[in-house]
C-alpha cells in the first residue's frame, strides 16, 4: 500500500516549552533527536499506511529559551538556538520566526500561510500534522477538513477543545512523551479522558445506522446511558479510543447526527415531534452527580468527572510518587492509578494524567526539587483548570468558583 503523502509543521516554542514544563529531560531528547522519534511517528497511529513526509517544517525562534540548571544545578538559560542543527540534520526546513511583540513570535501565522499555501501545491498533501497547542490555528484544522485532508494535533498541552476535537487525531501529552522515550503509544488504557486514534468512516457509519434505529423505533423517550452501553459494546474498543469519534462525549457525537426534532437532558434523549418530555424531576429527588458550574467545565474542558471525596486522594498520591521516584510521566500515571485503586479510588491513568499536567501548566510539576506537597498541586492543578475555563470564555461568578474548588479540593481564593 502505498504511503500516506503527510505535510508536517511544528511550532518548536509551543511543543518544546510545553514537554519542558512536563519534564525537561524529555524535552531536551525531543528537541536533540528529532529524527529518532520522527521515524517513529511515521508508523504511530496511521490510518492505513506509514506517513511518507513531504514537508517538514520546524519554526523556532532562535532568541527563545527556558530557565534550566546546567550540570553543576546553577540556573542557567536554555536557547532554543542550540536544537537548530538537530533539526536541520533530521531533515526539517528550519525556519526562524524571532518574537514580534511581548507575548508572540510568528511561527502560528506562518504555519497558517504555509499550510494554506500546500493546499494549492500539485502534490496533494493527504494527511496534515500540526505540532501546538495553539487554539489561534483552529480556522486553520477548518480549512483542511473543507479541503477533506486527514489531520492531526501533536499537542503536549490541554489544548481548547474547539482546536482538538475538529482534528482526525490527537497525539497528547502522554502519548508523545511515550513516543519520544520509545515507549508503547498506550491508547487502550487512557479511557475515554484522550481522543486519539483515527476513526474509520464505517465505524460512525455503524453508530449512525444503530442510533437511528434506535430513535426512529423509540415510542418513548430514550435513556442515554443504556444507548450508550450498547454502543460500546456493539462497536468495541474504538468507541473509547477516539472519545466518541472525535466529538469529545456521546451526546455531542449525537448531535452531529442531524436527528429530526432531537431533545437531550442530562440522561434522557427524544424527539419532540413525536414523545411527550419527560416529566421534571421531582422535589427530593437525586441531585446531579456534579454541581453545575464543575459540570460545565466537565462538559467544556473535559474536566473527569469524579466523586468530590476522590480529589484529595488523586493529590496526596500524586506527591506521594513525586517523592518517591525520578518523575516520568508514563510511570506516574500508572503508578498512581495502581495506588489510588488499591485504596478504593478507581480512578483511569487518562483522570491521571489530567490532573499532572493541570499541575505542570499552574506552576508546581511533579519533578520539582522539592516535591510539591499535596496542597501546592491541588492549588496548581485548580488554578490552572480556571485559567483555562478563563481563556476559553467560560464564564463563572466567584460564588462559582469557589464551588469549583470547593469541589475540587482546593481553598478559595
Amino acid at each position: 500500500m502505498a504511503p500516506t503523502r503527510t505535510a508536517f509543521f511544528l511550532d518548536f516554542d509551543n511543543v518544546f516549552s510545553g514537554l519542558f514544563k512536563l519534564d525537561p529531560e524529555v524535552a531536551v531528547q525531543f528537541a536533540t533527536e528529532p529524527g529518532v522519534w520522527l521515524r517513529r511517528l511515521a508508523t504511530t497511529l496511521t490510518a492505513d499506511a506509514p506517513r511518507r513526509w513531504l514537508i517538514l517544517r520546524c519554526y523556532l525562534n532562535p532568541a527563545g529559551w527556558v530557565n534550566h540548571r546546567d550540570d553543576k544545578g546553577e540556573p542557567t538559560r536554555l536557547y532554543f538556538s542550540r536544537f537548530r542543527p538537530s533539526f536541520v540534520r533530521a531533515g526539517f526546513e528550519v525556519i526562524d520566526c524571532p518574537r514580534y511583540n511581548a507575548t508572540k513570535n510568528a511561527a502560528d501565522i506562518r504555519i497558517v500561510v504555509d499550510a494554506v499555501d500546500a493546499l494549492a501545491d500539485d502534490t496533494r498533501y493527504e494527511e496534515f500534522v500540526i505540532a501546538s497547542g495553539d487554539s489561534d490555528m483552529t480556522p486553520l484544522l477548518q480549512r483542511l477538513r473543507r479541503a477533506d485532508r486527514r489531520t492531526m494535533i501533536v499537542s503536549p498541552a490541554d489544548a481548547a477543545e474547539a482546536f482538538t476535537a475538529i482534528a482526525d487525531q490527537l497525539l497528547d501529552s502522554q502519548q508523545l512523551l511515550a513516543l519520544i522515550q520509545g515507549e508503547p503509544v498506550d491508547l487502550d488504557d487512557l479511557d475515554d479522558e484522550t481522543t486519539a486514534d483515527f476513526v474509520p468512516d464505517e465505524a460512525y457509519e455503524q453508530f449512525r445506522t444503530i442510533v437511528t434505529a434506535e430513535y426512529e423505533a423509540a415510542d418513548s423517550p430514550l435513556n442515554m446511558a443504556a444507548l450508550a452501553y450498547r454502543l460500546r459494546s456493539e462497536l468495541g474498543p474504538i468507541v473509547g479510543t477516539s472519545n466518541w469519534f472525535g466529538f469529545g462525549s456521546f451526546a455531542r457525537a449525537l448531535e452531529t447526527l442531524d436527528l429530526p426534532g432531537l431533545h437531550m437532558s442530562q440522561h434522557l434523549l427524544w424527539d419532540e415531534h413525536r414523545h411527550d418530555p419527560p416529566e421534571p424531576a421531582a422535589p427530593g429527588a437525586p441531585r446531579t452527580a456534579l454541581p453545575e458550574p464543575v459540570e460545565r467545565l466537565a462538559d467544556q474542558l473535559s474536566l473527569p468527572r469524579l466523586p468530590e471525596a476522590w480529589w484529595p486522594s488523586i493529590y496526596e498520591t500524586l506527591s506521594a510518587y513525586a517523592r518517591e521516584h525520578r518523575f516520568n510521566l508514563t510511570q506516574c500515571t500508572s503508578w498512581s492509578r495502581d495506588r489510588l485503586r488499591d485504596n478504593g479510588v478507581p480512578v483511569s491513568r487518562g483522570a491521571v494524567a489530567f490532573v499532572v499536567r493541570g499541575t505542570s501548566f499552574g506552576g508546581f510539576p511533579l519533578h520539582r526539587q522539592p516535591p510539591p506537597t499535596p496542597a501546592e498541586i491541588a492549588s496548581a492543578f485548580v488554578n490552572n483548570v480556571l485559567s483555562r475555563a478563563e481563556a476559553a470564555q467560560i464564564p463563572f461568578t466567584d460564588e462559582e468558583a469557589n464551588d469549583v474548588r470547593s469541589w475540587l479540593g482546593s481553598p478559595s481564593a
